[in-house]
């Protein structure tokens, strides 16, 4: 399977939950690594566009393409499984358990969460702590530039 995760260029050379540690996010608390990517490009470039302006777009964003092998076990999280908040914004901890308890858990390598951004599309949160973490890989890297007008 191939999923997608929209960059900056001096962050696209190697799958890390860092970032998302530092801060924490929808499906992460402060100090739990999880690596954010979408089913689609066009996903990945909404999950980023929404915290974007004109004033603040940087020009170096890049498009990835992360390659999960097919054998790898994907836990499927459902709207339905979800508490009615979870798509507010500013994200609630509420939904932060999930992938804390992913992680945690440790049994599978990426967890599927309904996005908050475009419904009926899919993030994947891989678990760089997981087993089979080494067999997932960048498989391409190209220079994506957002269309101006999106921000308008």
């Amino acid at each position: 399977m191939e999923v997608f995760r929209l960059s900056r260029q001096k962050f696209a050379n190697r799958l890390s939950g860092q970032g998302s540690a530092i801060k924490g996010a929808r499906w992460n608390s402060i100090g739990v690594e999880l690596i954010y990517t979408a089913g689609n490009r066009s996903l990945a470039m909404a999950e980023v566009a929404v915290h974007l302006t004109l004033a603040t777009l940087p020009d170096d964003y890049v498009m990835m393409t992360v390659g999960i092998p097919d054998d790898i076990e994907i836990k499927k999280i459902s709207e339905s499984d979800l508490p009615s908040d979870w798509k507010d914004f500013p994200h609630p901890t509420s939904t932060q358990s999930f992938g804390d308890d992913f992680v945690l858990e440790n049994k599978y390598g990426v967890l599927r969460v309904p996005s908050a951004v475009t419904k009926g599309d899919y993030n994947f949160l891989i678990n760089p702590s997981h087993k089979d973490f080494r067999r997932i890989k960048i498989i391409g890297v190209e220079k994506f530039p957002f269309d101006k007008r999106i921000f308008k």
